[in-house]
């Protein structure tokens, strides 16, 4: 069986890590996995994979550490799955440009759509600057801008929704204020940022 793409997949907790790897293997991904950033930089030297899915807190280098590499000296485009929403992981986020953010906890069917989207955009268009705008509708599991993906992954946390319901959600919304989808995930966005200011002052 030909393979879907080749994945990177870090997280320092064996039993995740185990569980991404299979599940993905299974959908047809050629995964290679790392328990640490500086195995993660390593493989992906080696290797060259299409695309990241990274742990953001990690001991050593972090998750951000890992994608500020992978954007600066290999270009792959990587993918965050983090438990944090806080504001300081949030603008650290919108910072490096991933693909999607993705909060855990999550189920295996709600990451592998989320990594196929990914796939066929990068292939659509491999510099992966694409327009909002350009976004296809009718697609189930579309690749969100930076904004959107914190968006939904704010919503999936917030309300323990699937991804699909989360985008619905956001879109519903942003139609009954009369807003994009971009506008409106960057209010919800700040909202948060502005919500968790008080508990990040030192």
């Amino acid at each position: 069986m030909s393979s879907k793409g080749k994945i990177l997949v870090v997280d320092d907790d064996r039993l995740v890590l185990a569980t991404l790897t299979y599940g993905l293997a299974q959908a047809g991904f050629e995964v290679i996995d790392a328990d640490n950033g500086d195995d993660a930089i390593l493989l992906a030297r080696e290797h060259r994979p299409e695309l990241a899915l990274l742990d953001i807190r990690m001991e050593g280098l972090s998750g951000f550490d890992v994608a500020a590499y992978l954007r600066e000296y290999l270009q792959i485009p990587f993918m965050f799955l983090s438990a944090f929403a806080d504001e300081e992981t949030v603008a650290k986020v919108k910072e490096l440009g991933a693909v999607a953010y993705l909060v855990k906890p999550l189920d295996i069917h709600q990451i592998v759509p989320a990594v196929e989207a990914a796939f066929a955009q990068r292939r659509q268009n491999t510099s992966l600057e694409v327009a909002p705008s350009a976004h296809a509708r009718r697609d189930p599991h579309p690749v969100l801008d930076d904004l959107q993906a914190l968006a939904v992954g704010v919503l999936m946390h917030r309300y323990s929704l699937a991804r699909g319901d989360a985008l619905a959600r956001l879109q519903k919304l942003s139609a009954s204020e009369g807003r994009s989808d971009v506008e409106q995930a960057r209010l919800l966005v700040e909202a948060v940022e502005m919500l968790a200011q008080p508990a990040n002052v030192k």
